[in-house]
């Protein structure tokens, strides 16, 4: 590893210390997070091996699979088998699976998310949250879950995950083969100047996001009084984890076209994850109309409109919401 002028030695907790002591849904959190590198290397080898983007099926919406994404679904299916977790919900099986009957918890993940991005090294992710096993599997609100998290596949590996208020984010070191604490609690700042959206789709939006976008545009001569800047990485874990280390806010609103009403992330593996994250870093996270917490998922694959992130700005979007109405 090249070291810089000002090197330091690392004394980061390492993970495996830090959840030792936490019961309930840590040795979950445990396994997924000692399952990430053989993800991260493959990811790192790019087509050396055979092309990771390669089609090779298509999931339950018609989107294409890649290789990539179902190679680490089939994987992550042995891992949480092995961590005795009782249902599974995946982006890469139309039907829940059972790995336990007898297991304490539901799992419900987006194995790789950004996956349009496969093999061209822009940042690819993982979704995941916790549920208590119940007869209602993961048609409930989002208020049942108990942890959730993410792995953020870039120049660095993270793995972000909350149990209760706060989030803490790990770094992947090479060095000990380990991942180790960098943040623990960690809260997002109530303000923000920068945002993530996807511009090329303004011609479909309703009359509240082009309000709110307009606003932003406008920039420090408009009626929010500040220049604004934007990033868009295409895969919604990288602007995850950008938002919970620098602030930030998030937007992918439903619009006009067909199949696109109601957004296109999913809400169970998707947007309910980052939603309990943001809450429990003190952001908000909404599809517009209410807060995603408290949608009920009727289908373990419905979509779901997702604009979450700073507070003032989430308010501050709804409030345009609101005089569309």
């Amino acid at each position: 590893m090249l070291e810089l002028t000002n090197h330091t030695a690392c004394t980061a907790q390492p993970l495996d210390d830090y959840l030792a002591s936490r019961g309930g849904p840590a040795k979950i959190i445990k396994a997924i997070a000692d399952s990430l590198m053989p993800i991260a290397d493959r990811l790192a080898a790019g087509a050396l091996y055979g092309d990771p983007a390669a089609i090779v099926g298509v999931n339950e919406s018609g989107d294409k699979q890649k290789s990539l994404d179902l190679g680490t679904h089939v994987y992550m299916v042995d891992v949480l088998k092995a961590a005795g977790v009782r249902l599974m919900l995946s982006e890469e099986s139309e039907e829940v699976l059972t790995l336990n009957e007898d297991g304490a918890y539901d799992v419900a993940i987006d194995p790789i998310d950004g996956s349009g991005s496969i093999g061209v090294g822009a940042i690819l992710g993982m979704l995941f949250s916790i549920v208590p096993a119940s007869d209602k599997g993961f048609l409930q609100d989002g208020h049942s879950i108990v942890a959730a998290g993410y792995a953020s596949f870039g120049h660095s590996m993270d793995f972000g995950f909350a149990m209760d208020e706060g989030v803490t984010i790990a770094v992947y070191d090479r060095a000990s083969d380990m991942l180790r604490v960098t943040v623990e609690n960690l809260q997002l700042p109530e303000t923000t100047k920068v945002i993530a959206y996807n511009a090329s789709n303004a011609r479909h939006w309703g009359a509240g996001m082009t309000a709110y976008i307009d606003e932003i545009l406008a920039g420090k001569d408009g009626p929010r009084g500040k220049n604004y800047n934007m990033r868009w990485p295409a895969a919604a874990v990288g602007d995850l984890h950008r938002i919970l280390l620098q602030g930030g806010m998030f937007l992918y609103p439903g619009d006009r076209r067909e199949g696109y009403e109601n957004g296109r992330l999913r809400l169970v593996y998707e947007a309910m994850p980052m939603a309990y994250l943001m809450q429990a870093a003190g952001g908000l996270a909404t599809d517009g109309h209410q807060q995603i917490l408290d949608k009920v998922a009727t289908d373990g694959h419905e979509h779901s409109a997702l604009i979450f992130g700073a507070k003032e700005e989430v308010e501050a979007y709804l409030r345009c919401m609101e005089a569309e109405k």
